[in-house]
């Protein structure tokens, strides 16, 4: 069955937001994810469910299926494998490779990402530090915590960075704040809102609300 870009963008992004929003995702927040109306979406939603790849029902959340969750994690596999590769063999730098990897991953066939795969030695995370989803369409399971949480004089690793906008990742690498650096929090500052942290030798302030999109183990 042929899918368009439209109902691939959907269904990863329910996939996204069914984490964060209990007992499946509500038409609003999936609006506002992919910046369209309620309408719009409640029009794909209707789709979508008599395409059997979610679950859906007027005023109450909704959720994928298998067969939905399937094209999602596709999906996903696609473009962190297209990051990766993006940075490793062409050069692009960490906060270039999103909005690439958005435009190509409804394009490339199986082959091709079984190829790329194999360039890349089979890898397990993106340049993000995000897991990248298995070929038989399992997403492996992490542990690591918000660097917001972490006390003071307690040194982590980063993990992850859950933000993808080119200017703040560009910041994090300026302070030298990359997956797979040791970092340590000095001080939790209440009332400026922030984190002072040692980076490297190195000292460095970024907000808490920064902070709670870095994942550290």
């Amino acid at each position: 069955m042929s899918r368009s870009q439209s109902i691939e963008d959907y269904l990863k992004a329910i996939y996204k937001l069914q984490s964060l929003d209990e007992g499946g995702v509500s038409t609003s927040n999936l609006a506002k994810e992919m910046g369209v109306s309620n309408a719009s979406v409640t029009n794909m939603l209707k789709r979508l469910s008599k395409l059997g790849m979610v679950d859906y029902q007027s005023y109450y959340g909704t959720n994928l299926t298998k067969s939905g969750e399937k094209i999602a994690l596709e999906m996903i596999r696609h473009h962190r494998l297209l990051e990766l590769y993006l940075t490793e063999m062409l050069g692009y730098s960490w906060d270039e490779v999103h909005d690439e990897a958005e435009k190509l991953e409804h394009y490339i066939s199986e082959q091709f990402e079984d190829k790329i795969a194999e360039l890349l030695n089979n890898p397990t995370v993106d340049p993000h530090g995000a897991p990248i989803p298995t070929k038989d369409g399992e997403m492996p399971i992490t542990t690591s915590r918000k660097l917001s949480n972490v006390e003071p004089a307690i040194s982590c690793i980063v993990k992850r960075v859950k933000n993808q906008d080119g200017k703040t990742l560009r910041k994090l690498e300026q302070a030298g704040i990359l997956p797979g650096v040791k970092v340590l929090v000095v001080k939790k500052d209440e009332e400026a809102d922030c984190l002072h942290l040692e980076v490297e030798g190195q000292n460095t302030v970024i907000k808490n609300s920064l902070a709670a999109q870095i994942f550290v183990v």
